[in-house]
């Protein structure tokens, strides 16, 4: 079963936690502080791979979930890295988050790599806390969350000639003759339901992939018949060819040329720029040298003329595909900045706040935000050290006075994750 579009949800593995140990050996003398480090979640990737040519196996919203990493050892002994997890999608596969539809990745290249979610750094076992002035430190960090995304895949074919036109006017008869693609073939409209690539070679040697896409009709930028879902592959294809029928179909060959090109132009993607090449087919039906005569009337262009059931301008088409794509350039999906690009940049007038507090109920405050909320999952504070840690840096980036600010009285309740404290001033 073909699919091409999926939204599934990948969650990276939290790191490791740091370990609270001290040696206790007969022979050495104040041994000291002996935790040692969590081992890195593991991180997600996602890998393009040749082999594979739908997004089947992500069909019902599967969940791909990272390992976790081992928590640090006494005697300064570091927990194990967890192994990465590298998911295979077809080559072509565009990777979005679901939220936003921000880019993530286009994986266009058989062997590409893309990272999605980033597995959590390990936390510091209690030797890295040693100093001057605190030679027995009882404090750990905790292991760094991993990232939870949900995200969209959406599989964009790779092919250098696309062939639209309205439904029924040759186009899967077309990539019959040109290439040694089979697609089902019928005289009623929406037979293809698929996109079907076929690899044309011409009498030169030279070779590309064309694509039969699923026939579009008037409102398909707008979701109706399956010109929304098809439209997307149309993106990669660095020439167009038009196919309008000039048998005796009951149509006017010129609205319909005029129709398609609107949906292009609506869709957006630069789709209406694209070269495009003009091919009147069925011109072995009675009646078709006229309806041509008189469509080019209208039109100021290049026109081939081919007839599927006689051969008729086949090579002739053949021929230009392959003269106009030795100079038409390749489309891009993103900006060339945007791959390079895989964090955020925040000014001094954006940058995130430290925390938000809310008041749901009058004796009850809520502390938020996504620095003081890793802050607090990253802390140890099982120990009074750790607890301690964690109190002073909510003063210091100024919770308390905020609490105050908004009317906090003692015996208030504060809420931050799962940690709930009483506030006094």
């Amino acid at each position: 079963m073909f699919i091409d579009r999926a939204v599934i949800e990948v969650r990276s593995g939290k790191g490791g936690d740091g370990a609270i140990a001290f040696r206790r050996e007969k022979y050495v003398d104040k041994g000291g502080p002996s935790g040692g480090n969590g081992g890195r979640g593991a991180s997600i990737y996602f890998r393009a791979n040749s082999c594979i040519n739908t997004l089947f196996n992500f069909r019902h919203g599967i969940t791909i979930i990272g390992k976790d990493g081992e928590k640090g050892g006494t005697k300064l002994k570091y927990g194990k890295y967890a192994e990465d997890v590298y998911v295979d999608v077809p080559v072509g596969t565009v990777i979005y988050e679901e939220k936003d539809h921000k880019f993530i990745g286009d994986l266009n290249e058989d062997g590409k790599i893309v990272k999605v979610v980033k597995g959590g750094r390990g936390g510091k076992g209690n030797a890295c806390f040693k100093s001057s002035t605190n030679r027995v430190p009882r404090i750990a960090e905790n292991g760094e969350p991993g990232e939870t995304k949900r995200i969209i895949l959406e599989l964009k074919l790779l092919a250098d000639v696309g062939l639209v036109g309205f439904p029924s006017v040759g186009k899967s008869t077309l990539l019959s003759v040109v290439s040694a693609a089979r697609p089902e073939i019928a005289d009623y409209p929406f037979t293809t339901l698929i996109p079907n690539l076929g690899v044309v070679s011409s009498k030169g040697g030279e070779s590309f992939v064309m694509a039969d896409l699923p026939g579009l009709i008037k409102g398909a930028h707008l979701g109706k018949g399956l010109g929304l879902t098809f439209l997307r592959h149309i993106e990669r294809c660095r020439l167009i060819v038009h196919v309008i029928d000039m048998g005796f179909s009951g149509r006017d060959p010129y609205q319909d040329y005029l129709d398609i090109n609107n949906e292009l132009k609506q869709y957006g993607f630069g789709l209406s720029d694209r070269k495009q090449i003009l091919v009147a087919s069925k011109m072995d039906e009675e009646g078709a040298e006229e309806r041509l005569s008189e469509f080019k009337s209208k039109v100021n262009e290049e026109i081939i003329p081919i007839s599927a059931l006689t051969d008729d301008g086949i090579d002739l088409l053949i021929y230009k595909c392959v003269e106009l794509l030795k100079t038409l350039p390749f489309f891009p999906l993103y900006d060339s900045e945007e791959e390079i690009l895989d964090h955020k940049v925040y000014t001094l007038e954006d940058e995130e706040p430290e925390f938000y507090i809310k008041r749901p109920e009058s004796h009850l405050f809520v502390i938020t935000g996504d620095k003081i909320e890793k802050y607090y999952k990253m802390t140890n504070i099982s120990t009074d050290e750790g607890m301690m840690k964690l109190i002073t840096h909510l003063r210091k980036i100024g919770v308390d006075d905020e609490l105050a600010r908004m009317g906090a009285k003692d015996g208030d309740l504060v809420q931050l994750c799962d940690f709930e404290f009483e506030y006094f001033e």
